[in-house]
């Protein structure tokens, strides 16, 4: 009795799009899931949804904040402070990161007070910057720069150091020195890092500039925060918490992209499965 073999034609991968869809999509499943049960919870008698409202009520607010003209009035304010600040701070800590991590003796020098810095609370800057540089913008871009500085530099500066000796070995074989030797081998070695710490110093700069608009802002979303809170509106303040996550989400998924093409390079694992 012969045997026949049947050749069925492999399947084909999932098409590049459709797996760079797939995660974002799968992120807001969890999101979703818990704003259906809570409105379903509300509308039901289950809750009454007057200190946490419901979804309902949440875009409700937004959306007559939207129509009137706020929002975007808001939004724009708190784009822009947070733009200035992070490009301010990510500028300051990559320069001090590369020179503490390529110099000991500015490592030596600098360091220990950065790490002494590092430990104040943000709120601890708000009246020395509200007296140096007044309650309008200057001092609320100078908090949030300060809120980017350290992360920054923490990230540039302990990437250099961690380095492999070798890498650096290499490179010095082939006569880089200096300015090449940076550029052709360092450089490359400590990307991956340097992009981490951007995006955790991006995350830091949302953080503060909550409290910078606290002090004395008369537009952006830590004003809808307050003004929510002064007013009894947990709706207002719940919808301001929201864009705020939006708002660093999709920031923090722009800087991915612009900085994904200096990683092609890289062969790494990405948590695959």
């Amino acid at each position: 009795m012969t045997s026949i073999d049947l050749d069925f034609p492999a399947a084909s991968p999932p098409p590049r799009r459709a797996l760079r869809l797939r995660g974002p999509l799968l992120g807001l499943v969890l999101p979703l899931l818990l704003a259906v049960g809570w409105q379903v919870a509300v509308d039901a008698g289950w809750a009454n949804g007057r200190l946490l409202p419901p979804p309902s009520r949440i875009f409700g607010s937004l959306w007559a904040l939207t129509t009137g003209g706020e929002l975007a009035t808001h939004i724009g304010a708190t784009l822009g402070r947070v733009g200035l600040g992070f490009g301010t701070g990510a500028a300051i800590g990559i320069l001090l990161g590369a020179a503490a991590g390529y110099a000991r003796l500015f490592r030596d020098l600098v360091d220990p007070s950065l790490q002494a810095l590092r430990s104040i609370p943000s709120l601890a800057w708000v009246p020395l910057f509200i007296l140096w540089l007044g309650i309008f913008e200057p001092s609320k871009i100078a908090l949030i720069a300060v809120g980017v500085v350290f992360p920054v530099y923490l990230g540039v500066s302990g990437s250099i150091l961690s380095v492999d000796r070798k890498i650096v070995e290499v490179g010095r074989v082939f006569r880089l020195k200096g300015v090449a030797l940076v550029w052709r081998v360092l450089l490359p070695a400590i990307l991956p890092a340097v992009v981490l710490s951007l995006r955790s110093g991006l995350g830091l700069g949302w953080m503060f500039v909550v409290a910078a608009e606290i002090m004395g802002a008369s537009e952006g979303l830590g004003y809808l925060l307050v003004d929510g809170q002064q007013l009894g509106k947990p709706d207002q303040i719940l919808g301001a918490i929201v864009i705020f996550a939006v708002l660093g989400k999709l920031t923090d998924a722009i800087l991915v992209v612009l900085t994904r093409p200096w990683l092609r390079w890289q062969d790494a694992f990405g948590g695959r499965n």
